[in-house]
């Protein structure tokens, strides 16, 4: 009869992997956060209109899988720092067009160049080939259903 190893909490590979992203962000929140006084959810929305343009509420909600709650509170704090422009669409009343302000769009561009030299320091650790391979297996865990 083969003996269970005992259950370890820190190779659980989903504790694992919030450990890590907790560090990550953690680390990055200084940028968002210690420049601009933002919220994860915050910059993240700003990404996501600096990445892909204008776009409804509703749109962000489905590209990121924020609630909606949270990206309601986001786009009102974004808004009130004059980074969010909002405009009510003709077809469809009930729904606003989100879009960049200028001084949105040099935060945006700002964090960007933060983003990149952050992600260069934390993948400068591993080679080429493990780089690779960490994002396609976080990609591929993040696609699970």
């Amino acid at each position: 009869m083969t003996q269970k190893a005992p259950f370890d909490l820190e190779d659980f590979l989903p504790y694992l992997l919030t450990q890590a992203a907790e560090a990550s962000s953690l680390e990055f929140q200084q940028h968002y956060k210690g420049r601009y006084g933002m919220l994860r959810t915050e910059w993240r929305v700003l990404f996501h209109l600096g990445r892909f343009g204008a776009m409804t509420a509703k749109e962000i909600c489905a590209r990121s899988g924020i609630h909606k709650t949270k990206v309601s509170r986001a786009v009102a704090a974004l808004e009130r720092k004059r980074y969010l422009s909002r405009e009510v669409l003709e077809t469809d009343r009930r729904l606003e067009r989100l879009g960049l302000t200028q001084m949105g769009e040099r935060v945006f561009a700002d964090l960007l160049g933060a983003a990149q030299r952050f992600d260069s320091a934390m993948t400068a650790q591993f080679t080429d080939q493990e780089e690779a391979v960490l994002r396609r297996c976080l990609a591929r865990i993040a696609r699970l259903p």
